[in-house]
């Protein structure tokens, strides 16, 4: 039996604050549910210390690879 493999559409980011800079770390993914009225949220780690969620789209290369490797764990 093949799985068909199904990517991501968003990444989920924990964005924390130090000083004037924001570190954004990928901590999961997103994938939209076939109807269009919800979605499935996978996270790899917990935010801590009050980080800020952020889903945001993939936008490069490194983002389509992270997004790969956590779709094939999901599967």
């Amino acid at each position: 039996m093949s799985k068909k493999t199904n990517p991501p559409s968003h990444r989920v980011y924990a964005v924390t604050k130090n000083g004037q800079r924001n570190f954004w770390q990928s901590i999961g993914a997103v994938w939209p549910h076939g109807d269009g009225q919800g979605f499935n949220l996978k996270l790899d780690y917990l935010p801590l210390n009050g980080a800020e969620l952020v889903i945001r789209k993939p936008k490069g290369e490194a983002d389509a690879e992270v997004a790969d490797a956590t779709a094939s764990e999901a599967a």
